[in-house]
């Protein structure tokens, strides 16, 4: 059983936010708080992390992050539209210049489907309102392993967009 990260894409992440000095914000549910702490941990964070917000309470999605109700019961607080729509509300909270939301199901109970089974995480990132990736994956293993996954497998989106910049 998978306790820790590899934290190669982490720390490449960390150095070409330094490098291009961009800063990044998170918006969490399933993961709830686990992307911003880990990116805390990467040295030199101060240069970059602003931080994030958790809102593993549906409810705190509509408070917080401005989510219409109306979308939480229409296609459920675990999905890509909700997760688009923390992440823009996420912009009007934290000033940063990469903000990144993540919902989805780490455990029986919420509102997995046959389509959208537990495991289904969702990710969005945004840099200004232009759109720096959606993602839907679907991974395997008790919640720790399944949120686990889910950091690395952003850190390895975000390393791709990163490693773009000139």
């Amino acid at each position: 059983m998978k306790k820790h990260i590899d934290d190669s894409d982490m720390l490449a992440c960390g150095e070409l936010l330094i490098k291009h000095r961009l800063t990044i914000a998170f918006a969490e549910s399933a993961t709830a708080g686990r992307l911003a702490a880990e990116f805390a941990l990467i040295p030199e964070a101060g240069k970059f992390l602003k931080g994030g917000v958790v809102c593993y309470d549906a409810n705190l999605k509509c408070s917080l992050l401005g989510v219409p109700q109306g979308h939480l019961k229409a296609f459920t607080p675990e999905s890509k539209i909700v997760t688009c729509l923390m992440t823009s509300g996420l912009q009007k909270l934290i000033p940063a210049d990469i903000h990144i939301g993540c919902t989805g199901l780490t455990a029986p109970g919420g509102s997995e489907t046959e389509d959208k089974p537990v495991g289904t995480m969702f990710l969005y990132a945004i840099s200004a309102n232009e759109l720096l990736f959606s993602e839907q994956a679907v991974f395997r293993g008790s919640p720790e392993e399944i949120v686990l996954q889910t950091v690395e497998f952003l850190a390895d989106r975000l390393l791709l967009q990163l490693k773009g910049l000139k």
